[in-house]
């Protein structure tokens, strides 16, 4: 396949690329100083070519980026105001690239699919990259159509859903501990382990963001991208190597066999939405009176769901996923918890609980509690923790997302039927929900949730 040379940004003069594309852009040129690449920006702003690389050049001194690449990108830049959803205008824009495309839609995802429909006009480049934000459709029969639509377009490999929530490192850093080490590998199983908890809390609130997340809420911007994918890369089987097809073929067979608990999605899943407080120094609103939230919604800002995967090894094992904002204390971590000691000699007293297995994400690391024989007392077993951190990624998330897109490396992106798995698992949570089968909690900014609720 050809790789791209070219990186077109549609939506180039919005906050996505502004605040995060272009940055990361800036850093991967200057930590791959062999890389060129031809940048256009598009837009329904008006802006000269020396305005868009101005905006261009601050976005860059966000990351300190500098080097002989960083310098010709700004030189040749261009900018382009056009209509993504007229295929008139597309031609034009694609008949400006050198070489093969690299397309990122950093564009909402109804403007996204229309863009889509009007590409199908289009006489696309050979070797064109498709890169585009979840979500990926509003339920598994959109995101199949969508799917399709795109595959009307390039093959699957030249698809990039992009989750940046799994950099390169993290994906790596967690193969790595599992299938690096003897230790872990073979305890990783129902025969050793108790439970398994993903959580993803965080201090900040809506942050200006009610456009989108008044109509995705935490079960959708988290739980159903971002979380899913990160037990699908834990529970996984071994795969043969970290090629873009053994990665995600093992990912995708993980979501296939995931399940809400029991089937039961009511007594499987708790949601809320906060209330007015203090996190840190920062003051929130109620959700409800945020600028812009319709209250009428019922969106959740704190979303908690328990599933299984009905596969030889983990079943009977609970993985409960959970995320939410405006929570006290910031929480990243994958939580296992170990099945306890079958036999503790008679003569030993103290801490008798099971071993937790305990990895950060972003910064990577982990921490393993476990019981030893204390100072003092050599009858008495006390509770200690070993940690260390992982390797940090040298590139910050959509670094990565950009490098792959401009490698040709889908391995980062989520496939299609991997997408569509996503939806049908969370699907009778989200309609349980609307059928107002699960009550709406409330809870206090700054306050670690509803204090009823199951722990993870």
């Amino acid at each position: 396949m050809t790789t791209p040379t070219t990186l077109i940004l549609f939506g180039g003069s919005g906050d996505l690329s502004s605040r995060l594309l272009l940055p990361a852009l800036g850093q991967l040129l200057t930590d791959r100083a062999d890389i060129r690449v031809q940048l256009i920006g598009v837009g329904a702003d008006s802006l000269s070519d020396d305005e868009w690389s101005d905006r261009v050049r601050s976005s860059f001194d966000t990351t300190d980026s500098s080097g002989e690449a960083v310098d010709a990108l700004l030189r040749e830049t261009t900018y382009i105001e056009a209509d993504v959803t007229d295929a008139d205008a597309l031609s034009d824009v694609l008949s400006k690239a050198e070489g093969a495309p690299a397309v990122y839609f950093a564009l909402p995802p109804h403007v996204t699919e229309k863009a889509c429909v009007a590409l199908e006009s289009v006489d696309l480049p050979e070797g064109t990259v498709l890169g585009m934000e979840k979500p990926f459709g509003n339920d598994a029969e959109s995101a199949h159509r969508l799917n399709q639509q795109l595959l009307r377009l390039v093959p699957e490999e030249q698809v990039h859903r992009v989750d940046h929530f799994l950099g390169q490192s993290t994906v790596l850093n967690l193969l790595g501990l599992r299938f690096a080490n003897r230790v872990f590998e073979p305890l990783w199983n129902r025969d050793h382990i108790d439970s398994v908890g993903i959580v993803y809390d965080e201090q900040l609130g809506l942050e200006g963001r009610a456009d989108y997340y008044d109509s995705a809420g935490a079960l959708v911007d988290m739980i159903q991208s971002h979380l899913l994918q990160v037990m699908s890369i834990f529970a996984m089987e071994p795969p043969h190597s970290t090629d873009a097809v053994d990665l995600r073929d093992a990912k995708s067979t993980v979501l296939r066999a995931t399940r809400v608990c029991d089937g039961d999605p009511v007594a499987s899943s708790h949601r809320a939405r906060y209330t007015e407080g203090t996190v840190g120094d920062r003051h929130f609103p109620s959700y409800v009176d945020e600028p812009n939230v319709d209250p009428s919604r019922k969106t959740e800002t704190l979303a908690q769901v328990t599933f299984e995967i009905d596969n030889w090894r983990w079943a009977g094992v609970p993985f409960t996923l959970r995320s939410g904002k405006a929570i006290g204390t910031r929480r990243r971590e994958i939580i296992v918890r170990f099945k306890p000691a079958p036999h503790v000699p008679g003569g030993l007293s103290g801490s008798s609980d099971a071993d937790v297995l305990r990895i950060a994400l972003g910064p990577d690391g982990m921490a393993l509690e476990m019981n030893v024989n204390g100072p003092g007392d050599p009858w008495e077993l006390d509770r200690v923790e070993l940690s260390a951190e992982f390797g940090a990624g040298q590139l910050k998330a959509y670094g990565e997302v950009l490098e792959s897109m401009l490698n040709g490396d889908p391995s980062l992106s989520v496939r299609g039927d991997a997408a569509e798995q996503m939806w049908r698992i969370v699907a009778p949570v989200i309609q349980a929900w609307r059928n107002g089968e699960v009550p709406l909690d409330e809870y206090a900014t700054g306050s670690e949730g509803p204090e009823d609720w199951p722990k993870v």
